[in-house]
């Protein structure tokens, strides 16, 4: 599920914009202000940021500059500051669109999702703890350091990803990466790759921090 990053310090935009985002099928968390942005970008892995100028302290030029070289996701600037000077300037620090307010919230889904699509819908690279994924190079590190994963290895990892938040069940993974590069996969097959992906990418693999067993239900990822 696509999660997105909304900081906007006003309140009543921020609870209405939520709402209307969660009943589209997005998750999202939400800042007032630069600090509390950071932190929890320190924190998530997000495929999108929503980012108004005016904040609560620091300001969305400085964040959205943050953003592009820290964690390279994509930004859509929502703000009422449309003179062509803050115009310019966000699209000059590398945002990916700029919606003045006020607008039209089919219109705003329309765009994200055509961000999204445009970028790979993470911007090319996912953080989950230590692990970074490059979804556009096909690659994994883990502290700077390439994980050789194989191709049914990395599309498990990337249902995790793309399900963070969420129980799958043995079913659930098993339909998702069926027969990948011409492999039979069985419940056998998914317990020994699940072994081996942790493996690589947990710090310690009996006692997994990312790849986390529910008992009776399946495996979820929340970091």
């Amino acid at each position: 599920m696509t999660k997105l990053l909304l900081v906007e310090d006003d309140p009543g935009i921020v609870r209405s914009l939520t709402e209307f985002l969660q009943s589209e099928g997005f998750l999202v968390d939400s800042a007032s202000g630069q600090g509390s942005a950071c932190r929890l970008l320190e924190e998530n892995s997000y495929d999108l940021v929503l980012l108004d100028i005016s904040l609560k302290d620091g300001n969305g030029f400085s964040l959205c500059k943050i953003i592009k070289s820290e964690y390279q996701i994509p930004v859509i600037f929502l703000t009422a500051s449309s003179d062509e000077y803050s115009t310019v300037t966000g699209f000059e620090l590398g945002a990916d669109d700029y919606i003045p307010k006020p607008f039209r919230p089919r219109e705003l889904i329309s765009r994200i999702k055509n961000i999204l699509r445009l970028t790979g819908s993470s911007g090319g690279k996912i953080r989950l703890g230590d692990v970074l994924v490059d979804t556009e190079k096909g690659t994994a590190s883990k502290n700077g350091r390439d994980l050789y994963l194989s191709a049914l290895e990395y599309r498990l990892l990337l249902v995790f990803l793309n399900n963070r938040g969420r129980i799958l069940s043995r079913t659930q993974l098993l339909e998702s990466i069926w027969d990948i590069g011409g492999d039979f996969v069985n419940d056998n097959t998914l317990t020994v790759y699940i072994k081996r992906l942790r493996e690589k990418i947990e710090e310690d693999p009996q006692n997994p921090a990312i790849i986390k067993t529910v008992r009776g239900l399946g495996y979820k990822v929340e970091i």
